[in-house]
């Protein structure tokens, strides 16, 4: 898998990311919406399926390649 910690600014709609604090993964998952201008973004989490916001300034962001479909 390949990582790169991003800043909000370059994180795009449909983007996979991983939300990190404190070296423990907290979400994961598929940006559904950013508001660049007050750093605010959206995922559908991958284990729970429920839509988050994101803290960036308390988070690491971290982007990440899309899941691979089964089969």
């Amino acid at each position: 898998m390949i990582t790169d910690k991003v800043q909000t600014a370059k994180i795009q709609l449909g983007d996979h990311i991983e939300a990190w604090h404190n070296g423990k993964l907290f979400h994961k998952g598929r940006v559904t919406d950013v508001v660049h201008s007050l750093d605010l973004i959206w995922i559908r989490d991958a284990r729970t399926g429920t839509r988050k916001l994101l803290d960036p300034d308390a988070l690491e962001i971290i982007k990440v390649e899309a899941p691979q479909a089964a089969g």
